[in-house]
């Protein structure tokens, strides 16, 4: 594909624009600040209030157990999710996975982490200390920490991802989904679905749910570097409920552009893991494609509409028009 070019460096940022792929100055000023008011920002920086909106309008997301506040409430803590084996721990003001322990099991008085490492007490106490404090929040100031239900990826995905759970990334644009990729942990990524670290984007078709191409710290790859399983074979349990979820995010929060992280739980199906109101561009990358003349489809046909469309219209809409059947 032609972006295969530009990750070989082939092309320039003025060609780059020509065939449509977005940078980082029109995403902020021609869609975010155009798009996304201020006053919604905390709906998604928030995960506290996200919840809330999510649930208002009964779409599934990770129940929290707890949420911690001040300092003091840490010597509680361990009463307060006895009842609970399992359970992830988070900053509600987080980005980028940053802050998020993932608790496994108990042995003892210590706990497990995901990865079979043990933590004490007193280690757990500290990092929730650390969230409140500010260590892993936006801009630094004081958080709060988020205990919530650990998510059971379906094991159609076990092959596919490295001691850690993946996501799908849908870009929602004016309540149309117009792009969307699954993110997969890696070892180089610690188990993280972060693509800076190292984790794997594939290309998802916004119709079909089919895998279109991957790439790995922005070069292409086939085959999953920690399980040999090739991507191709990827497939996604309840992929128009899931699209059809990340379209409803948007009345609900009004922001016009606006990344929605979904998974797929074993148990639960189809949930809502954040939002983010500053997505990044890799997405383009991992589908081989621009997002620009996405994005000006869209506008021209609310520019022609006397309506906003529902989100179910929206999503139909979409996959007419960019949905491709897959790979």
């Amino acid at each position: 594909m032609i972006l295969d070019r530009y990750i070989k460096g082939w092309i320039s940022p003025r060609t780059l624009s020509k065939l449509g792929v977005l940078g980082i100055n029109a995403r902020n000023f021609r869609y975010i600040q155009r798009y996304n008011p201020r006053d919604a920002y905390p709906l998604v920086d928030d995960k506290v209030l996200t919840k809330e909106i999510v649930q208002e309008r009964q779409l599934k997301t990770p129940t929290i157990y707890a949420v911690l506040t001040k300092q003091y409430e840490i010597a509680h803590f361990h009463k307060r999710i006895a009842d609970y084996p399992e359970f992830v721990i988070k900053p509600a003001h987080g980005s980028g996975g940053n802050g998020i322990l993932v608790i496994s099991g108990r042995q003892g008085e210590d706990y497990i982490k995901a990865s079979g490492a043990v933590v004490s007490r007193s280690q757990v106490e500290r990092h929730l200390s650390n969230i409140l404090a500010g260590l892993h929040s936006l801009g630094g100031q004081p958080d709060q920490a988020i205990i919530e239900y650990r998510i059971h990826p379906h094991p159609l995905f076990d092959r596919f991802s490295f001691q850690g759970v993946p996501d799908i990334r849908v870009l929602v644009f004016l309540g149309f989904p117009v792009m969307a990729m699954m993110r997969l942990s890696t070892r180089g990524s610690d188990g993280k679905a972060n693509l800076h670290q190292g984790a794997i984007g594939v290309g998802v078709d916004i119709k079909s749910g089919q895998p279109i191409r991957a790439v790995q710290r922005n070069r292409p790859i086939t085959v999953h570097p920690d399980t040999n399983e090739s991507l191709s074979n990827l497939r996604i349990e309840g992929w128009q409920n899931l699209v059809e979820t990340a379209a409803e995010c948007y009345p609900a929060t009004n922001l016009g552009y606006m990344g929605v992280d979904l998974v797929v739980d074993e148990n639960q199906g189809p949930m809502i893991l954040e939002m983010n109101a500053r997505p990044g561009l890799s997405i383009q990358l991992a589908n081989g494609q621009g997002l620009k003349p996405r994005l000006k489809k869209v506008e021209s046909f609310i520019r022609e509409s006397s309506r906003q469309p529902s989100p179910k219209d929206c999503v139909q809409l979409a996959q007419s028009w960019f949905g491709t059947d897959g790979a």
